[in-house]
């Protein structure tokens, strides 16, 4: 077997406050629609697309995760330089994201972790070569 692309699908409470969350970190949309925003990361396009709560669980046929309870996984974006993690900090604040680990450095790398508004986890690495 062969797979060409993968993405990912979370679930969100409210489409219009994570559409503006992402659109204002600069990430590109890939649509929207009743159930649905998307957008694109990274240089290799990744996808996550957020639905809403309620097509979410019945595309999974379960229960939502409670984030305030745990953690389901954890996306890690690259960054240049020390300079742009601190930069991507400021503009995840403004965006109204929480940052759960602030900037501290981790064996040669430096990073800081953030969760958007519905409990979805970053981090912000730079790693140099």
């Amino acid at each position: 077997m062969k797979t060409s692309k993968i993405w990912a699908n979370l679930g969100v409470e409210d489409l219009q406050r994570t559409t503006k969350f992402y659109s204002e970190l600069g990430f590109k949309p890939n649509g929207t629609n009743t159930e649905l925003t998307s957008f694109m990361f990274g240089e290799d396009n990744f996808i996550i697309h957020f639905f809403v709560k309620e097509r979410f669980k019945w595309a999974v046929n379960d229960e939502v995760a409670d984030l305030k309870q745990g953690n389901e996984i954890i996306f890690s974006l690259s960054a240049e330089s020390v300079d742009e993690v601190h930069q991507w900090l400021l503009a995840v604040k403004n965006a109204g994201g929480r940052i759960f680990a602030e900037p501290q450095s981790f064996e040669k790398g430096y990073f800081f972790g953030f969760s958007d508004p519905d409990g979805h986890k970053f981090n912000v690495l730079y790693w140099p070569k």
